[in-house]
């Protein structure tokens, strides 16, 4: 939900999805997620192989980061299916793929993705170009935040309905916000009704990292910075924790990046780990 030229998707996204399938493609397996779908989404060609922040090296522990948190959310979006719960709202959508590699997700869930006009329109026109339809499950949500849209009307104008629980996630945002538009969220997604959950990242401090991630968030902070994007949302786990339940969430559980690699990447010997700036936070209302 980052700004960036009207009918491209961000650079934030593409890079995100680019991420997710340099992992397939470089990593040993098992593979955390396989999504390759998104680098085709976002590029025609192979070309995005020679860019600087896909030396398979250099992006290991934020790549590492992307899919695994993106896996968690698709874990937790299957257990809540498995209760049921029929809505899975995604704010800040990007190049998410879920419901192309899940099409049989029609089935028993409605799939909200939100994002500005630009990306959507971007976005809907590529699927279609790559031979994908636009069910009538899924839904994409556009919405101006620079034009201060309201995403919760706009959510519901699109076939929400605030009267069944439903998952969100929200991830790669907060950082960007300030405190009082990530409680203002945090809020409006606690309103919905028990047995609904949300999943969002937030950025560590950066004297919370390990010292060997320390250059790369001053190197994305930079790129972030020059992209008109700044990084300004930054939290220990205990403020985002006391923020959800201030919001009215029941129970929060917090992630870290070293619970997210005993869970997902343990055993490995090709060193691929998350990194130590980026972390999740579940809350179920």
């Amino acid at each position: 939900m980052t700004g960036s030229a009207v009918g491209t998707p961000d650079n934030t996204a593409v890079r995100t999805a680019l991420w997710r399938a340099l992992h397939t493609l470089v990593d040993e397996p098992p593979h955390v997620l396989e999504d390759v779908l998104g680098a085709r989404l976002a590029q025609d060609d192979d070309g995005w192989r020679e860019r600087g922040d896909m030396v398979p090296g250099a992006s290991r522990g934020q790549r590492a980061t992307i899919v695994g948190r993106a896996r968690l959310t698709e874990d937790l979006v299957a257990e809540a299916a498995s209760r049921g719960v029929d809505q899975y709202v995604i704010l800040g959508a990007g190049l998410d793929t879920y419901a192309q590699r899940h099409p049989d997700a029609g089935s028993t869930m409605t799939i909200f993705e939100i994002d500005r006009p630009g990306t959507q329109g971007w976005k809907r026109n590529r699927l279609i170009e790559l031979g994908y339809a636009i069910p009538d499950w899924l839904r994409l949500v556009p919405v101006d935040f620079e034009a201060n849209d309201d995403w919760w009307d706009r959510l519901r104008a699109a076939g929400f309905d605030t009267s069944r629980p439903a998952v969100v996630s929200w991830l790669g945002v907060t950082m960007y916000l300030t405190e009082q538009a990530t409680a203002a969220t945090l809020k409006r997604v606690a309103s919905l009704p028990s047995g609904s959950s949300l999943i969002l990242t937030f950025f560590r401090h950066l004297e919370d990292l390990a010292p060997e991630d320390v250059p790369i968030r001053r190197a994305s902070r930079e790129g972030a910075r020059r992209a008109g994007t700044p990084f300004i949302g930054f939290y220990t786990p205990g403020r985002i924790i006391e923020l959800a339940r201030q919001a009215g969430f029941a129970h929060t559980e917090h992630v870290s990046a070293t619970d997210l690699a005993e869970r997902y990447f343990a055993g490995r010997t090709d060193g691929l780990r998350p990194y130590s700036g980026e972390e999740v936070l579940i809350a179920t209302v």
